[in-house]
């Protein structure tokens, strides 16, 4: 855990209940350095230990404290530039909510470590939406909700309304549900927009793939129908195969299935080779980026790829497209009934042609 949070902390009670507070708080946990580094990792369980003392000090219930020390925490970032992060990342409440995995994959070029929640949005309507939250930590519910409440309050003006649904424990991760009630009228008017424009921007495949030569393109079934021309080189036996025997779901935290795809096209998904696509021979480091999922690929050769699914023609597809680690973002949208997996791969794109040199 790195120590914005933790500090997040010290600061929320040092400001509410006074810094003597705090040393009191400190020492009942056993914790001996007074304050922490933003950018610094620490043990896990130090937020559980210092908040369970705090919890009993202050007199608060648990649902309060971390409620309020949400709240607190939009504030306490703008003091690091991330109020102004924040603050574009979308005009209205359900454009920050539906991008709040694409916000947490920023973060982590300045948390690379970071083990990042993941949220999916449904079921929204003009009067505001059911929200998934999903991580491998236990014990931010609340402390979620208080950030989310805050973010509407602070930067859209909208009162907010957060209800706990359900929350269950799913092997070693956390499933929270929250129904949302705002004023989302803006729901409305952006699926009226996206009519309009798929309707006058067609794309042939050809330019497609061209275009994106890390695509992958499979059916309900899940097999792989097509895939790009660099995909094509270094993993030419994927064709015609399931792509769950070949890639696994790093993110969102979802089940690789088809039908949690197609409600899900709004979200930033990573896929990673099962096995790796890399021979042996010894190359220059450069040529691999990894991503932060230390805990479930720890295999430098696994090729990654990250990217979003949009809407093809064909009936019961799905597509996966590739953009560069480039900042230049082109997104089709093709249609209304196929989805295209739009990928970042972890390669460096000055290096494919080196690559695939070395898998011929």
């Amino acid at each position: 855990m790195y120590g914005l949070i933790i500090e997040n902390m010290t600061e929320y009670i040092k400001a509410t209940y006074g810094e003597d507070k705090w040393e009191e708080i400190r020492r009942a946990a056993g914790v001996d350095q007074p304050s922490f580094s933003t950018h610094q990792v620490y043990p896990e369980g130090l937020i559980p230990r210092l908040s369970k003392k705090a919890v009993q000090i202050l007199k608060v219930s648990e649902k309060e404290f971390f409620d309020q020390m949400g709240v607190f925490f939009i504030g306490f970032v703008s003091q690091y530039g991330y109020d102004r992060v924040l603050s574009v990342l979308g005009r209205h409440m359900r454009d920050f909510l539906n991008g709040l995995d694409n916000l947490h994959e920023y973060l982590k070029f300045s948390y690379p470590r970071m083990r990042a929640p993941s949220f999916i949005c449904e079921n929204e309507t003009k009067h505001g939406l059911t929200l998934h939250y999903r991580s491998k930590r236990r014990g931010f519910v609340y402390y979620t909700m208080g950030q989310i409440r805050e973010v509407a309050r602070h930067f859209y003006h909208k009162e907010m309304k957060i209800e706990l649904v359900r929350e269950e424990l799913l092997f070693d991760m956390v499933h929270v549900t929250f129904q949302l009630t705002f004023d989302n009228r803006a729901f409305t008017l952006a699926s009226l927009t996206m009519t309009r424009e798929e309707k006058h921007l067609p794309i042939s495949a050809s330019v497609l793939f061209e275009i994106f030569p890390f695509c992958i393109v499979f059916g309900s079934d899940m097999v792989v129908r097509s895939i790009g021309n660099s995909l094509m080189v270094i993993m030419p036996d994927l064709l015609g195969k399931k792509i769950t025997n070949w890639f696994d779901l790093v993110r969102p935290l979802t089940a690789f299935k088809f039908s949690s795809i197609l409600n899900r096209t709004n979200n930033i998904f990573e896929l990673a080779t099962v096995e790796p696509i890399l021979n042996d021979k010894p190359i220059d480091r450069q040529e691999l980026v990894l991503s932060d999922e230390l805990d479930a690929f720890n295999d430098e050769k696994n090729l990654r790829l990250k990217g979003e699914f949009a809407s093809m023609l064909k009936p019961e597809f799905i597509g996966f497209h590739q953009w560069g680690r480039i900042n230049e973002h082109v997104r089709p949208i093709l249609g209304t009934e196929m989805i295209m997996f739009d990928a970042i791969t972890e390669l460096d794109f000055n290096l494919i042609p080196q690559l695939e040199s070395e898998m011929k």
